[in-house]
């Protein structure tokens, strides 16, 4: 039977080929039981390995639209029912093949491949046995607690004890907690601020009021609430450092109020500029601080680890809130994330990824300058994984993201990270998960989409 399939020059020749055979059957343009090309003749038809066409044959096969007969090749399956389904042309199948292969500029990812997936496969499979089959504690495994407290002590300045630390599985899930906790009390967020925690807010329905940003970090709040959100090592989204005075005036404000702050400190390992900035919770002596930390930045954000560090005085309501809770985290994820952490791998991991990730800014910087010039500027470089980039005049935020997709690049907007004067011209650049290649090429490809149209 002979079957028209038409390839791209630079898509993935197994997946056309599976998706074209495909919609064949399901427009019913290949009749049940219909005997498919044999893959040697269908291989050189397409000029493609036989081991491509047995990918898509065994992809085919794996989702119930042909099947095998020893010696006498595949055959299409009869489908029962009739089916009803948008027809892709093949322009609509290259672009979305095409969109696989964006470079990604997107905030919040990491560089997976520089991951010790040797020593953490060993720790992974020595815990992996039957004495650790059981959930870990609602509180999180020990061994982790212990070595997270050190951690901070060493890293942070924080002093803790393992049994005010708690494991979630995430930040939003950790927030949703704290938040009820607190019998959903009326709660302040720095504006511009993480727009994932004010989905939580959301969520919840609390009474969220936006707290302005200055050039001394999150502001002291006017507005009647009880729980601050706030990040002071690295302001998300504007990498602002708040400022000494203005960490002892929140300090201040929270025990006139009677109120709480949580500090997310989602990125701080990752300075690159002046001294390491100490944690608000370092200087708080009167319990009203709640730490936020997290591994998804460090390690994998797969492993879905974070930890809350609770004031002592707020314990034991905590526990009893969540008295019929279960741990939501992997045990043997946490305790091979202890031994990780044990061995001194965690520290060693942390001094690479800093040292990779400040030549990867570096790397941006230059790049930005190098193909944009003078008239684009930068802010919040001196931390974290990303940069904000401040468009010039012509350019807004929504055509300079479609510009830069539409040459092959992914980056994020701002305005959506402000509840009160959104701008519309500054976009945001991550940089963890490019390659330096891969930077160097995505700022080009930007630079001449950019460009074209404003001399356009």
């Amino acid at each position: 039977m002979e079957i028209q399939i038409l390839l791209s020059e630079n898509g993935i020749k197994y997946k056309e080929i599976y998706e074209q055979i495909r919609l064949a059957i399901l427009d019913n343009k290949l009749s049940a039981h219909a005997r498919l090309p044999a893959k040697r003749r269908l291989a050189e038809q397409l000029n493609v390995s036989i081991i491509t066409v047995q990918m898509a044959y065994e992809q085919l096969q794996s989702e119930g639209y042909c099947y095998s007969a020893e010696r006498k090749g595949y055959f299409v399956s009869e489908i029962q029912g009739e089916m009803h389904f948008n027809q892709i042309n093949t322009m609509d199948l290259e672009k979305r093949i095409q969109n696989e292969f964006l470079i990604n500029f997107k905030n919040g990812q990491i560089d997976a491949s520089a991951f010790p997936y040797k020593h953490w496969n060993r720790l992974y499979r020595k815990e992996l046995n039957e004495s650790n089959a059981s959930n870990a504690q609602w509180q999180g495994e020990y061994s982790l607690r212990v070595q997270i407290a050190l951690y901070l002590q060493q890293a942070r300045g924080l002093a803790c004890q393992p049994e005010q630390v708690y494991i979630f599985s995430g930040f939003q899930q950790l927030l949703l907690n704290v938040c009820l906790f607190f019998k959903r009390r009326a709660i302040g967020i720095e504006d511009p601020g993480f727009s994932r925690a004010r989905s939580v807010f959301d969520q919840l329905q609390l009474p969220c009021y936006p707290i302005s940003v200055d050039e001394e970090g999150c502001c002291v709040p006017d507005e009647p609430i009880k729980l601050l959100y706030t990040t002071p090592a690295h302001q998300y989204p504007t990498g602002t450092i708040m400022s000494i005075a203005r960490r002892v005036e929140l300090l201040k404000w929270a025990i006139n109020q009677d109120a709480f702050i949580i500090e997310d400190d989602y990125d701080s390992e990752f300075r690159y500029k002046g001294a390491p900035i100490p944690a608000l919770s370092h200087m708080d002596s009167t319990g009203r601080v709640l730490y936020f930390g997290t591994f998804s930045k460090t390690l994998l954000p797969s492993l879905r680890i974070s930890y809350l560090i609770m004031p002592a005085a707020l314990q034991q309501d905590f526990e009893k809130f969540n008295a019929y809770q279960k741990s939501t985290v992997s045990r043997i994820d946490q305790r091979a994330a202890a031994k990780f952490m044990e061995e001194g791998l965690y520290s060693s991991h942390i001094a690479k990824m800093r040292t990779l990730y400040r030549a990867k800014r570096s790397c941006l910087i230059d790049s930005l300058s190098k193909h944009l010039g003078e008239h684009f500027d930068i802010i919040g470089d001196t931390a974290g994984l990303h940069i904000i980039v401040t468009l010039p005049d012509g350019l807004n935020e929504p055509k300079a993201i479609a510009l830069a997709k539409s040459a092959g690049v992914e980056i994020d907007a701002v305005s959506p990270m402000y509840q009160l004067h959104k701008p519309n011209n500054h976009v945001m650049f991550g940089y963890g998960a490019p390659s330096m290649d891969e930077i160097e090429r995505g700022v080009q490809l930007i630079a001449k989409a950019w460009k074209g149209y404003l001399l356009d």
